[in-house]
């Protein structure tokens, strides 16, 4: 039986106002929301893949708050009264409603009309008990940039945001949208092409965060915890992907940059696999394999055909 030992990482507590790092990558980033003032359009981003989406489509011509610092867990992120009150000040707030609790309170609070839910956009189809386990009951799964077609369809929803809000470089805006969703959809064929022979379609990971991952590229996702990595599995989860990994010989199981990987590493000593970081992207930090969500994502599939034994 697998010993439950979990540390959930420091960063969770730090506050959402602390200073990005290098590591947050694009234009304009900044941590103290505003209108501009600067001539630029004021963004604020939940979490680091909606930022990231926001510096490619707005190019200069935005500043770019995250609400998610560097290194923090974005499920359970605190924010302090100082970030919730930036939101005020926001020309658009872009967020997903049901990934982060205190965001979709303080958007509740604000009451922006600027604030963006990409839900519809991402096209939220699946639930936690996608992977054969009833984690959460059937909440949804927030984790769609891991399929970079529906992280594509949101880049190119908000260009058409951002058009609108700023009618003068609403070009620049869709250009930069066209060229970002032509990034990913190169990124989605290498995808495709890369995990098209594998020995294993059988993909163990900590949390339940890559079902539109495996459900884009024939595999099938087997989780240790649910779609938040601090949710404990119970004894009855942890022996069935005992069982699981046992039955299928699946020979790599993942962990991941931003939890803690006893879990995944217990599970390996138990049944002989081999432990392997596949990152959700869910920030950028110097662990992370790259400084951009395209550079993390192709580190990924590296990973991938490796683990999964590819040819």
């Amino acid at each position: 039986m697998i010993v439950m030992k979990r540390s959930l990482p420091a960063a969770l507590a730090v506050p959402a106002v602390a200073t990005l790092a290098l590591f947050a990558g694009g234009c304009g980033t900044s941590t103290t929301a505003g209108a501009g003032s600067d001539g630029k359009v004021a963004v604020t981003a939940a979490f680091y893949t909606l930022q990231h989406a926001a510096e490619q489509v707005g190019g200069p011509h935005v500043t770019v708050t995250a609400l998610t610092p560097p290194g923090a867990e974005p499920h359970d992120v605190e924010l302090t009264p100082k970030a919730v009150a930036g939101l005020g000040s926001a020309q658009l707030v872009t967020y997903l409603k049901g990934f982060q609790p205190a965001v979709d309170q303080a958007v509740a609070t604000v009451g922006r009309t600027a604030a963006y839910d990409v839900t519809a956009d991402a096209r939220l189809t699946l639930t936690a008990s996608d992977d054969g386990h009833n984690h959460a009951a059937t909440a949804p799964d927030p984790h769609f940039w891991l399929d970079p077609t529906r992280y594509a369809a949101v880049v190119t929803a908000l260009g058409e945001r951002l058009a609108g809000i700023d009618p003068g470089h609403a070009d620049d805006y869709r250009a930069n949208a066209k060229r970002y969703a032509a990034q990913l959809a190169s990124l989605d064929a290498d995808f495709t092409a890369g995990l098209a022979h594998c020995t294993s379609h059988e993909l163990v990971t900590g949390h339940a965060a890559f079902a539109y991952l495996a459900d884009r590229y024939g595999l099938h996702q087997e989780s240790i915890a649910g779609l938040s990595p601090d949710t404990e599995p119970t004894p009855a989860q942890l022996a069935s992907v005992t069982a699981f990994v046992k039955e299928h010989r699946v020979s790599t199981v993942y962990s991941e940059t931003l939890v803690s990987p006893a879990l995944t590493e217990t599970l390996a000593r138990e049944t002989g696999a081999k432990v392997a970081v596949l990152d959700p992207v869910e920030g950028i930090t110097s662990a992370s394999a790259a400084t951009d969500y395209v550079g993390v994502m192709r580190a990924n599939l590296a990973t991938l055909r490796t683990g999964q034994q590819c040819q």
